[in-house]
């Protein structure tokens, strides 16, 4: 996304956005040069950046097909990005052909993307929606229409939660979450780790987002554990996201985000 002319009218292009710098990570193209030189610097430093998130990604679709194999028909995905295929909704519904999906993110530009791409599928949403407000977000009529909380739903939380503060307590929005989860869902959080991660490259990562509308918070691994309260943590528990699968062997990266997978009983 290159041509400014075709920018939709409210897009700040001079802001780096970090799902826009997520996207060129992963080698997509809806993005700005505000973005691709944010995430060049980052890789730079950490010239492994792409394959961590690349791991992140098989990580996301390995976690659905694992649900929809378990019998999650629902999918909630809050912090969605720009479209990457396969998405969510197409790795459900190789499993489970009638699996409902809704995309959620507070970025515009992700909501036109997604909005675009789902317009002819009645079964899949993308709504702007805030993880900060969540009561407003699981009321949103798209969220109600398609997802039916006395039911297991597949709650996804994947690469966000490092772009909220302290101050605005994540574990505490991840328990409001799960008060509306029925029991037998699952919830899959991951996001940049403290441990281990290349001091260089952490602070390249966090002074790059300082003036984002959304700054950088690395967490220790034990905080992130915290977020799986009132969830069954299913092993190897919240281990670096290369780690999270025996027959994963990728190797080791400077940054590290930490991820798990919880299930409420």
């Amino acid at each position: 996304m290159t041509n400014q002319d075709s920018v939709p009218s409210g897009i700040d292009t001079t802001q780096m956005s970090h799902a826009r710098a997520y996207d060129y990570v992963l080698g997509g193209k809806d993005n700005f040069a505000v973005d691709r030189e944010a995430a060049k610097q980052v890789i730079a430093l950490a010239p492994d950046l792409p394959a961590l998130g690349r791991a992140q990604r098989r990580f996301l679709l390995r976690v659905t097909q694992m649900c929809a194999d378990a019998g999650i028909k629902q999918f909630l995905d809050v912090g969605a990005g720009i479209p990457t295929a396969p998405n969510v909704h197409e790795t459900a519904r190789a499993i489970t052909p009638d699996a409902r999906v809704v995309y959620v993110d507070n970025d515009p530009i992700v909501f036109i993307h997604n909005r675009a791409l789902l317009a002819t599928d009645e079964n899949v949403a993308s709504i702007q929606a805030d993880v900060r407000q969540p009561d407003e977000l699981l009321d949103d009529p798209q969220v109600q229409r398609l997802i039916n909380f006395d039911e297991p739903v597949l709650l996804l939380f994947i690469g966000l939660f490092h772009l909220v503060t302290d101050a605005e307590d994540p574990a505490a929005l991840v328990a409001r979450f799960r008060e509306r989860l029925a029991p037998g869902s699952y919830v899959c959080i991951s996001q940049f780790c403290t441990d281990g991660s290349d001091p260089a490259a952490k602070a390249k990562l966090e002074e790059i987002s300082a003036n984002s509308p959304a700054p950088m918070t690395f967490r220790r691994r034990e905080e992130i554990e915290r977020f799986f309260d009132g969830f069954e943590l299913l092993s190897p528990g919240v281990v670096d996201l290369q780690q999270w699968w025996p027959d994963e062997n990728a190797a080791p990266t400077m940054l590290k985000v930490a991820a798990g997978v919880g299930r409420k009983l």
